[in-house]
């Protein structure tokens, strides 16, 4: 979940940045200042989470030697970053909501 947590950090510090800088006073401000500043962190994000999800991949369906023990300790991985790919996709929606009730 340090990954997720990361992520989820990342996005939020740039959130605010572009909210400060620009300050929108109406509901299509907010929602153009999150779109502009998600849009701009999603892509590392999730490049990372992939890329560990990419990694685990041979882990969770190899059969060899020591697979009994391999795999249990993968699945939680990979569940931990499936919640990180959420987590980029949840915070601009709720900073976007917060926002907005603000502005109304």
């Amino acid at each position: 979940f340090g990954i997720a947590t990361d992520d989820g950090v990342l996005i939020a510090t740039y959130l605010g940045q572009v909210f400060r800088e620009r300050r929108p006073t109406t509901v299509e401000g907010v929602r153009a200042a999150t779109v502009e500043a998600a849009s701009r962190r999603i892509r590392p994000a999730l490049m990372t989470t992939a890329t560990t999800i990419l990694a685990l991949l041979p882990v969770l369906t190899s059969a060899g030697k020591g697979a009994d023990v391999m795999i249990p300790m993968a699945i939680p991985s990979v569940g931990g970053m499936t919640v990180a790919m959420l987590t980029v996709l949840v915070v601009p929606v709720l900073w976007s909501v917060l926002h907005e009730r603000r502005v109304r």
